[in-house]
């Protein structure tokens, strides 16, 4: 197991609480107010952390400004990116745009419609909550179009889930809070979320979750399914299928290895090492074999089982499934080995 850190790990800020930035320092330097070193925003939950303006440009009728994203500790690809606001006279209240890689939605079920840029409701309602105090305070109309951009943006989103999610051409920018935690298992599951969603809204008939690069493609290719079919499950089955039981979908394939497989036969709905393990000795008495209470990894035992211990490993794995979904879901499993060759399926 992975050692756990000496202190505390470091918060950041989301593409939302930057954007938002952005756009109250190019604000003040479009109202006359000039360039700002730095700006205090106040986020949902009433934290007002301050930013250092990075990056400056203006001309006639517009000004922009730049936040450089700082995610604290967690593993996130737009770390260090550059965030922008481009700010400039609208005939009639707030507009958003997308610029350099930003993405536009292309599909439904998302918070955001198809057509529109990629920056969701928190964000849009952060920044024009910015530009409504800005403008009282400044005898300002409040009449903006906030062009948003993150420059390396549609190479950082290829990194992402976008694709799969009809985000064409770039990031999206999110959050709830503002906040960043790091290694956030919430973050994962909605992005789980909104997969489903988008799969509801496009009446997809048959989905996949799956533990692992090397299982989705094998599983994609098996079923023949589109991108957006494929749901990033990770580790977290038991966050997919309880969204699922409320937004059901006519098929669901779960598929993995042999080792997380293994743990969600036995009732584990967290795959990840630190959170369970395989019990040995549980499935020595379940498969009448001895010699795997010995066994240090489900691999291991797969060697010395072979075909049995993986047939049951996906029969009893869709159990587990169909114990979380409607009767109206058509669940089946998929087992691989480490090559990605399926060693087992049941309920196909």
């Amino acid at each position: 197991m992975a050692r756990k850190p000496d202190t505390p790990l470091r918060r950041g800020w989301t593409t939302g609480a930057c954007a938002t930035a952005a756009t109250r320092a190019a604000l003040l330097g479009l109202w006359g107010q000039g360039r700002p070193s730095e700006v205090q925003v106040t986020l949902p939950k009433g934290e007002t952390p301050v930013f250092e303006v990075a990056h400056w440009d203006e001309g006639a009728g517009w000004c922009e400004a730049g936040i450089i994203k700082d995610a604290g500790d967690d593993p996130d690809v737009t770390h260090g990116a550059l965030v922008t606001a481009r700010v400039s006279a609208s005939e009639s209240g707030v507009r958003f745009r997308a610029g350099r890689g930003v993405g536009q939605v292309t599909m439904p079920g998302l918070p955001i419609p198809p057509g529109e840029p990629a920056i969701n409701p928190v964000p849009r309602q952060m920044m024009k909550g910015v530009v409504h105090d800005l403008a009282q305070e400044l005898g300002q109309a409040g009449d903006v179009v906030i062009e948003v951009s993150i420059p390396n943006g549609a190479a950082l989103a290829r990194e992402t889930w976008n694709p799969r999610l009809g985000i064409k051409g770039g990031l999206s920018i999110l959050g709830t809070t503002g906040i960043v935690r790091p290694f956030s298992c919430a973050a994962w599951i909605a992005s789980i979320h909104r997969g489903i969603d988008v799969a509801c809204a496009q009446g997809l008939p048959h989905v996949a979750g799956c533990t692992g690069a090397t299982s989705e493609k094998t599983v994609q290719a098996l079923y023949d399914l589109p991108d957006h079919a494929m749901l990033d499950m990770g580790d977290f089955v038991g966050g997919l299928l309880k969204y699922l039981a409320k937004h059901p979908v006519p098929r669901m394939t779960i598929g993995g290895g042999i080792g997380k497989m293994t743990k969600l036969a036995q009732g584990a709905r967290d795959l990840h090492s630190g959170r369970s393990q395989v019990d040995f000795d549980a499935l020595a008495a379940v498969l009448g074999n001895s010699e795997l209470k010995y066994m240090n990894t489900a691999l291991q035992a797969y060697e010395i089982a072979g075909e049995t211990m993986a047939q049951w490993v996906a029969e009893t794995t869709l159990e587990q499934v169909r114990t979380m979904l409607p009767d109206e879901v058509q669940a089946d499993t998929v087992v691989i080995d480490r090559e990605g060759r399926i060693i087992a399926r049941a309920g196909a």
